[in-house]
């Protein structure tokens, strides 16, 4: 499909029925956003509202795109990952939906930045992002949209780090929201969402047996907590390695093996990078790691496994099933890449659960409308998800799971917020 700001560019229109439907079941999950979607639909908050996002296109992303539009908004639609696309997804978007989206899964470098710009061409008042990429693109050589827009919001940590980068350097030119930092979705997307998908992801592509593994996590951070508790309940031996000695210690004292990559490299089964970094596995590990050694990456971009120096150091390289690579390596010895070092949750499985990504994209949905009413207040900077909308969040979660908690009295409320009250 030729590619322009009103009809997208996907693989196949013939798959958007099938797209339909898996929306649809991703929809039965997650009750908050169905919720906002209500209250957006009858109210319009988001009338006459122009967003560009550039996000994982899956199911779970679907209904945020749907629940914009549902408030009013006009929504153009990238993919932040050449390799989490779900196709029928993109096509039940454009197709049936008209929501044009721009995404094909596999596309080359060239083709993802070109169906970004293709998403910034119905000019934005409101950019979603995960990754930063979006934003970059603009600040790089799309600068003439900045004066249009409000505001945007960030869905990763990569990219809020990203950002924060650019602020500090007084580069960004328009206040970012940081979806990633509200606690309804660093503490569950990250944790229990990556946890769970990255070992699904790896499990699909390879079909290993978990029990008895050495897994090597690496990096302690909400992502690397999820997985390593993933992977001990699966019965792996679970090494974690950390730059960070606060999160090091706290590996420890959640009862992994903690320690440095050199010795590390020597000893997994399996490795997994969650740091945000690039370079996490690097070309001084790929020699002395076993026989037969996996290496799969769940952060964002494909630079935590240095691959070029696994390619360099390799005689050959062929793909011996799907998203799974064979490196032949000196003295006999086999390395296997998963994915293309992309994310492995969303390369070779679905990504994270619908409910988890309820909550992500119920924030994602709330910011939105947030910075729409503080259009012209916020300065160019970083902030976080206001505390009332994360609150919110967690509220409508529980209730939507029928779980009661309870609320303060009068007095201990008092007694909280009064330094006069003592022993």
């Amino acid at each position: 499909m030729q590619a322009n700001a009103t009809s997208g560019d996907i693989k196949d229109s013939r798959l958007a029925e099938e797209g339909s439907k898996r929306i649809q079941w991703a929809a039965r999950e997650m009750s908050v956003l169905r919720l906002i979607h209500d209250r957006f639909k009858k109210n319009k908050p988001l009338k006459g509202l122009r967003v560009s996002a550039c996000l994982h296109v899956t199911t779970e992303t679907a209904n945020l795109a749907l629940t914009l539009k549902a408030g009013g908004a006009d929504v153009a639609l990238c993919a932040s990952n050449p390799l989490s696309t779900q196709d029928s997804v993109a096509a039940a978007l454009t197709v049936i939906h008209n929501i044009p989206t721009f995404a094909i899964n596999g596309e080359d470098n060239n083709t993802y930045y070109q169906h970004i710009n293709s998403a910034l061409d119905i000019k934005p008042h409101i950019t979603l992002d995960d990754g930063a990429d979006l934003v970059t693109t603009i600040h790089k050589s799309r600068s003439e949209l900045i004066r249009e827009i409000i505001g945007g919001t960030e869905e990763t940590t990569t990219g809020v780090i990203r950002l924060q980068s650019m602020a500090a350097n007084k580069k960004l030119l328009y206040p970012i929201v940081a979806v990633n930092n509200a606690e309804t979705k660093h503490f569950f997307d990250n944790r229990y969402g990556t946890g769970q998908s990255t070992l699904d992801g790896i499990t699909r592509a390879t079909n290993i047996l978990w029990s008895g593994k050495t897994v090597v996590v690496i990096g302690y951070g909400w992502c690397g907590k999820g997985v390593a508790m993933r992977a001990k309940g699966l019965g792996a031996h679970v090494t974690v390695t950390e730059v960070n000695p606060v999160r090091a210690l706290e590996a420890v004292m959640d009862g992994f093996h903690v320690t440095n990559m050199n010795e590390a490299a020597r000893q997994g089964d399996i490795f997994i990078t969650v740091t945000g970094g690039m370079n996490a596995i690097n070309s001084d590990h790929f020699p002395v790691m076993k026989n037969g050694a996996i290496m799969a990456n769940s952060g964002h971009f494909n630079v935590e496994i240095d691959i070029p120096s696994l390619e360099t150091q390799s005689l050959k390289k062929h793909t011996v099933r799907p998203f799974v690579e064979q490196f032949d390596m000196p003295d006999d010895k086999t390395l296997f890449l998963l994915g293309e070092g992309r994310l492995i949750n969303l390369a070779a499985a679905e990504g994270h659960p619908s409910s988890v990504m309820d909550m992500s994209f119920a924030n994602q949905s709330l910011s939105v409308e947030y910075l729409l009413n503080k259009k012209g207040k916020l300065s160019a900077d970083v902030y976080d998800v206001p505390t009332d909308i994360d609150q919110q969040v967690g509220k409508l979660k529980l209730a939507s799971l029928g779980i009661k908690i309870d609320t303060l009295s009068k007095e201990q409320h008092t007694y909280l917020n009064s330094w006069e009250i003592g022993t």
